[in-house]
């Protein structure tokens, strides 16, 4: 009797349907790869949703960098399991790492960007690779990320970390000028990276419209920025999440957020 082979499961998901057609069809000529595909962001929500209520889990998910750009669309924010439908890759990446984070993730990429591939690995991606690769490479790398490998392109490693470095950099001076802010205007910037105006925060503060006016004017003063616009960029880069729409002024507590 042969000893059973380990069965690694995988999802291809590209909105390229030959593409992802035949990537599924070489990967599953292996005789340890089980695959599957998905043709948008949505798509594969629903299948990793399905297999997780079948008790069958996928172990490495492969996202097209431009998921959706074909189609003009480009996800604004971070996913989560609440409703927020990703779109684009790197989103898609983001929403997988939040809400299943035993799936590795690959982005499959038509070019060489130390910039996206940067934002893929904040993102939670174990790996960027060429799509012109070929498939003993692809097939190298899924095995290399269920070991817990990070896969990078020889070429992109340079500018990747430079990327990452200036993120770094960004975001810890971003954080010092979010600390520079009291708790109340911590509170108020919060309500402003959930998209609250200001009658709306004045409500879930229990504050005065011409109060909260006077905090947000504080908030962009000390963050050095000129709109709310500004402010909520810089408040994600420091971590700083949106409040939650079941927080109060007496619940109201510090989360780290995510890159959107």
């Amino acid at each position: 009797m042969g000893v059973p082979v380990a069965r690694i499961r995988v999802l291809v998901v590209d909105d390229h349907r030959i593409f992802a057609e035949s990537l599924a069809a070489a990967l599953a000529a292996e005789p340890d790869v089980d695959v599957a595909a998905a043709g948008s962001g949505p798509a594969a929500l629903r299948c990793l949703e399905r297999a997780a209520a079948e008790n069958r889990h996928y172990d490495v998910m492969l996202v097209d960098a431009d998921l959706g750009v074909a189609a003009g669309a480009r996800a604004t924010a971070v996913p989560d399991r609440s409703g927020n439908v990703p779109v684009d890759g790197i989103s898609l990446v983001a929403g997988v790492r939040s809400g299943r984070p035993s799936v590795r993730t690959v982005v499959l990429a038509e070019r060489d960007d130390p910039a996206r591939a940067a934002l893929a690995l904040q993102a939670g991606a174990s790996g960027w690779v060429a799509k012109d690769c070929s498939l003993q490479r692809l097939l190298a790398v899924i095995r290399g990320v269920l070991r817990d490998e990070t896969h990078l392109p020889a070429a992109l490693l340079t500018g990747v970390l430079r990327e990452l470095t200036t993120a770094r950099r960004h975001r810890t001076e971003s954080e010092q000028l979010v600390e520079s802010l009291t708790p109340r205007e911590r509170e108020v910037l919060r309500c402003m990276v959930a998209g609250l105006g200001r009658k709306a925060v004045a409500e879930r503060l229990f504050l005065s419209p011409h109060t909260v006016r006077t905090h947000m004017q504080n908030v962009l003063g000390k963050l050095g920025v000129h709109s709310t616009l500004a402010a909520v960029a810089l408040a994600r880069r420091a971590g700083v999440g949106p409040a939650s729409p079941k927080e109060s002024s007496g619940d109201v507590v510090e989360r780290g957020g995510q890159l959107a």
